[in-house]
């Protein structure tokens, strides 16, 4: 008989290739401590999944009870699984991973420049009536970010963007804070296209129609009882913009929505109605501008005037940061491709000569 003489933690050790197969299964699966955290992450129905199967056609997604397993493209499956990894952190701080906020974190993975998706989508700047306000794109964290570093702020992009109703959570933010003493909202009374002059009513009822939009993202953000009082109490004005002139807005945090139909005049009296403790900020879509004629828009001019001003910051979103509908990105670009498209010259067909006769022509045809 041969005596054993091997080292005895020999037999519970595991060959190099079988560990290297082992970490390779562990690199390529996700567990979840329990069913309602998968649920969170993947959706109901697994339709998050579904979603990023979709974004990722060359890796293969499989779910066996509490694990999610990858394979395919080692490239393909690396994306994958940093995605479900972030939108299992959003889960547990308790933020919905629908479909809308599964393609911003594609668009922020993907993107060019690097960016944390839980920085954006865990700042939360405002909760109330069952629903918390925060950005969910990059840029729109940035332009919250701005509005906290400066005092006066433009937010320039199109429509679906957020910029209004961002800088209406952080003006309601900033009135519980006791920040400021009221908000002001104001906007100018241009038609889109629509002529509201005859309009039956006060002055009053003919104007509504233009702040209707500031209205209702108020009434999202603040209880609806409240806001006659708010208003009545002077705390919150909403007022059309030729009722800021010859003020002086102190201790105020001041909204100018639709700012591309204001005339270079007019955005000068508004932006020096400033006075002390107040913040001001401006939001437009300068190719949506309603101006009648050649007017200039106050919006347009004003980005050449105060560019590089200090406490003066410029916030520019596009089409990737619109939280509508998915088709209205879509939109968007198309409008821009189209307008570049007239933007660009064609080319003139070759003049004859006015001495070429009729035989010259026929040859030349």
């Amino acid at each position: 008989m041969t005596e054993d003489v091997s080292n005895p933690g020999d037999a519970a050790r595991v060959p190099a290739p079988e560990q290297a197969e082992q970490a390779e299964q562990a690199r390529t699966r996700i567990h979840f401590d329990s069913t309602e955290e998968m649920v969170a992450t993947l959706g109901a129905h697994d339709e998050v999944l579904r979603i990023i199967q979709g974004v990722y056609p060359a890796a293969q997604l499989h779910v066996r009870g509490n694990e999610l397993s990858f394979g395919g493209d080692p490239a393909e499956v690396a994306k994958a699984q940093r995605l479900v990894q972030e939108a299992r952190a959003l889960a547990a701080r308790g933020t919905r991973v629908s479909p809308q906020v599964v393609e911003q974190l594609v668009r922020m993975l993907d993107g060019s420049r690097e960016s944390r998706p839980q920085d954006v989508f865990g700042l939360n700047i405002l909760t109330g009536r069952g629903r918390s306000i925060r950005p969910k794109t990059v840029n729109q964290k940035a332009y919250v970010d701005a509005i906290d570093a400066h005092t006066v702020i433009f937010g320039i992009g199109p429509a679906g963007t957020g910029k209004t109703y961002l800088a209406m959570a952080k003006a309601v933010q900033a009135l519980q804070a006791k920040e400021v003493n009221r908000i002001i909202l104001t906007r100018p009374a241009v038609e889109a296209g629509e002529k509201l002059g005859f309009l039956p009513g006060t002055l009053t009822d003919k104007i509504d129609p233009y702040l209707r939009p500031l209205y209702d993202a108020l009434h999202d953000m603040v209880d609806p009882e409240s806001i006659p009082r708010l208003i009545a109490a002077g705390t919150i004005e909403v007022a059309p913009l030729a009722y800021m002139r010859g003020r002086t807005l102190n201790d105020a945090f001041i909204i100018l929505d639709e700012a591309q139909n204001t005339t270079p005049e007019q955005m000068k009296m508004f932006l020096t109605r400033l006075g002390f403790g107040s913040r001001i900020v401006v939001t437009g879509d300068v190719t949506q501008v309603d101006l009648p004629g050649a007017t200039k828009s106050g919006l347009k001019v004003v980005t050449e005037i105060l560019q590089g001003v200090d406490d003066i910051a410029f916030c520019r979103l596009d089409s990737t940061d619109v939280v509508r509908h998915r088709l209205v990105g879509d939109i968007v670009n198309a409008y821009e491709a189209w307008q570049a498209r007239a933007r660009t010259p064609r080319p003139r067909p070759a003049r004859r000569g006015k001495a070429a006769s009729p035989a010259a022509r026929a040859q030349e045809d």
